[in-house]
């Protein structure tokens, strides 16, 4: 922050002005005396300055562009970045990956599923959950834009619910990035985007509640017995959620949140403050289906993580079951 100094006017009673000559020394003293105090602002000014970029810059050092720690990294992330200006908000994750989530509608003989899914290429790729995809005759995907596209199935794995499908003559699309959930820490604060109930683009936010929860899900089509109004159903800690979950089944390490996540939001994207993605929305607890009163979320989400993902991307681009 930098003053300026404007002189005001001098007023006269004008009954004495101009003013008696007799009296310069005084004249010289006032000014001398009006001098002072702007010295004093202009250097205080200064130092406050100087005082609220240190701050800023140790906030910054402490905190980063994304609510990391000093040392971690600096520099922005191709893809989804998040503005300047918007750093370290979900308005501002929002608005970045956005464009790169998707909803899906899966459609077979058992019927239609919907949720959500995340572009990672511009060539039209997008990874989902398995269970999101699973025994589908037609995958149609709808765009941030409000365009909708066809999905060819690439390739699946049952054992970790991931699924990548590849939308037909896609190019020039916004592609997330990959982030490093290796480098989470409970109670950072994330973003979900996905498509509960339909409702496409859906924004919610909340922290990691904790990580490496050992969560069992359905691992082949059919298996799942999900109804229209209950999420996907799993287990977790020896008891079951929202239904049977079967026979085959598969447990893997996922990161649980508190982030409002609702039916249509598996597959979508868990982000971190840097508008990285670091899991794959896969699993919620919804009262509903348990035969509660209460409905939607409570605060009972979980994500693969998104090195889980990377570990096996090479597989599902080579059509590996």
């Amino acid at each position: 922050m930098t003053d300026h100094y404007q002189a005001q006017p001098q007023t006269y009673d004008t009954t004495t002005y101009p003013p008696q000559p007799e009296q310069p020394p005084a004249t010289h003293r006032a000014q001398a005396r009006a001098r002072r105090p702007i010295g004093l602002l202009l250097t205080v000014a200064i130092v406050a300055a100087t005082v609220g970029g240190g701050v800023a810059t140790l906030v910054g050092g402490l905190v980063g562009a994304g609510g990391e720690r000093a040392g971690g990294p600096g520099a922005g992330v191709s893809g989804t970045n998040v503005s300047t200006s918007s750093a370290g908000t979900v308005a501002g994750v929002a608005q970045a990956v956005m464009p790169s989530i998707v909803e899906i509608r899966a459609g077979g003989a058992a019927g239609q599923s919907t949720g959500s899914g995340v572009i990672i290429s511009e060539d039209g790729e997008i990874i989902t959950n398995n269970h999101v995809i699973s025994g589908a005759e037609t995958v149609q995907v709808g765009l941030s834009d409000g365009k909708t596209s066809t999905a060819d199935v690439v390739g699946t794995d049952p054992g970790k619910d991931l699924a990548l499908i590849k939308l037909r003559g896609a190019s020039g699309l916004k592609a997330a990035a990959l982030g490093d959930s290796g480098k989470l820490t409970v109670g950072e604060e994330v973003v979900a985007i996905g498509s509960p109930e339909g409702l496409t683009g859906t924004v919610t936010s909340g922290i990691v509640s904790a990580l490496d929860r050992d969560v069992t899900v359905a691992k082949e089509p059919g298996q799942e017995q999900r109804l229209p109004d209950t999420g996907w159903p799993f287990e977790f800690g020896g008891r079951q959620f929202n239904g049977d979950t079967g026979d085959s089944k598969t447990t893997y390490k996922a990161i649980q949140t508190d982030a409002s996540l609702n039916p249509g939001n598996s597959g979508g994207a868990l982000i971190n403050m840097r508008g990285e993605i670091i899991g794959i929305n896969s699993a919620m607890y919804s009262p509903s289906a348990a035969g509660e009163s209460a409905a939607g979320s409570v605060g009972l989400g979980f994500a693969i993580p998104v090195d889980t993902v990377k570990s096996v991307l090479g597989d599902l681009r080579e059509g590996d079951r």
